[in-house]
């Protein structure tokens, strides 16, 4: 029986799987300009144990989105870095945020928890006592207080 294998590999896309000529190629520039963006701290690729460059599914999308913002947008590299440095903090600030939804939902129902528990414990039946008290207390303080109260209609 002659199986045909899919030769499609699931590869994680922050995992450096291509060396800088690939990448060049897949990101339509030089690789000489990658080296170029690399010293200015616009992308970090992979090392291999050995030292080569090893660039990820993610670094190459950020190349060709470098590249967009220099070629269509007319944007200098200082330009390119603001922009990026602008996007990770709105990132953080949308993680920080998602966070903090999360915090006031489990406070919300803590709280929600404790009034309802806070109302079960003060439901009572109010009663009347002929005795020489006037005040009202919660029927199960009276019966442990005064005994059986008389209930009425």
């Amino acid at each position: 029986m002659n199986r045909r294998r899919d030769p499609r590999v699931d590869v994680a896309a922050d995992r450096g799987v291509f060396m800088i000529s690939v990448a060049a190629e897949l990101a339509e520039m030089h690789p000489q300009t990658l080296r170029m963006y690399e010293s200015r701290g616009l992308i970090e690729p992979n090392r291999s144990p050995k030292g080569t460059r090893l660039y990820s599914q993610a670094d190459v999308e950020r190349l060709r989105r470098i590249q967009q913002m220099t070629a269509q947008a007319g944007l200098n590299l200082a330009g390119v870095e603001r922009v990026l440095a602008l996007e990770a903090e709105l990132d953080a600030a949308h993680e920080r945020l998602a966070e903090l939804e999360r915090a006031a939902e489990a406070a919300r129902r803590e709280m929600a928890a404790e009034l309802d528990r806070l109302r079960r414990s003060m439901s009572a039946d109010i009663v009347r006592y002929s005795g020489a008290s006037t005040a009202l207390v919660r029927a199960a303080d009276a019966r442990s207080l005064y005994g059986r109260p008389k209930r009425t209609a």
